[in-house]
């Protein structure tokens, strides 16, 4: 069973870093726009170093692989070692079959747009597997693991340089979408993210606590926290319930919550990130 789950995260994981290489190979490449990214920062290079833009990003990959791999941990280091290999070796099969490589759109502005949507599905899908396509993701992972950095915003910061280099190369247009597209990448990363592992904090007070809290428990098989509340307009003691859910348990929630007591006073607060340790 270990073998086949294990086998299970390598294929998401290959899955992913594939959408991330063609996204880099067939949106960012052709337009120029450098996103910040090593790929991005291996477009501008390609101008200055004989080699192909696959083999730029692996020699770039293989410096920050190092970092990562003594930082952050052996489990991120061990997946990134992989994504890190295979993301340009996916860039250089495509590079092999589409040797003439154009734009799609031949649209600059389109291109850095499709490119935006689908790297930042790769990369949710990744981080969200301890896992990264190497470059300047490992970079955004420290920052979020020393200094609790939203990941999008960690991908702005260590991007904007790489987008920055573009000006090197290119016209202003180019570096103008390019720092544009590295802010609009970290937006969008952050709303894939907290997509796939966004929770909901719920507070409720009802006169049917009993139901509610059995509810929560026995059927959502979640926790709750009971607190005691006074209100401030007729001073009787209330109790609230608090709980701690997942997109799917809060719509059963407030299904429930609507059919038990319609008159129940719930706020709801997003949860970006839980760190909790349970007892062995």
């Amino acid at each position: 069973m270990k073998t086949w789950n294990l086998c299970k995260e390598f294929l998401a994981i290959t899955f992913a870093t594939i959408i991330v290489g063609a996204a880099v190979f067939f949106f960012l490449i052709p337009s120029h726009v450098t996103v910040g990214s090593i790929s991005g920062l291996a477009v501008v290079l390609e101008n200055f170093i004989p080699l192909r833009i696959s083999a730029i990003t692996m020699i770039l990959n293989v410096v920050l692989l190092l970092a990562g791999f003594l930082l952050i941990g052996r489990e991120f280091g061990a997946k990134t070692v992989y994504t890190s290999i295979l993301l340009p070796v996916v860039i250089g099969v495509l590079e092999i079959i589409f040797p003439e490589n154009t734009s799609m759109t031949a649209d600059p502005f389109l291109d850095m747009l499709c490119y935006i949507f689908l790297v930042s599905v790769g990369l949710a899908m990744l981080f969200n597997r301890n896992a990264s396509s190497g470059g300047l993701d490992i970079v955004a992972k420290l920052l979020n693991k020393y200094f609790r950095m939203d990941l999008g915003k960690a991908m702005s910061m260590a991007g904007m340089c790489a987008a920055l280099s573009s000006a090197l190369v290119y016209d202003k247009k180019i570096v103008v979408l390019s720092v544009l597209g590295t802010y609009l990448n970290g937006l969008v990363l952050d709303h894939f993210i907290f997509g796939f592992n966004g929770k909901k904090r719920v507070c409720i007070l009802s006169e049917k606590e009993q139901e509610i809290k059995n509810f929560i428990l026995y059927t959502l098989h979640s926790g709750a926290t009971i607190y005691e509340a006074i209100g401030a307009f007729d001073d009787k003691p209330h109790r609230e319930i608090i709980t701690i859910v997942d997109k799917n348990e809060y719509a059963q929630l407030m299904r429930y919550i609507a059919k038990t007591d319609d008159k129940a006073f719930v706020t709801v607060y997003t949860v970006n990130e839980i760190i909790y340790r349970p007892k062995v």
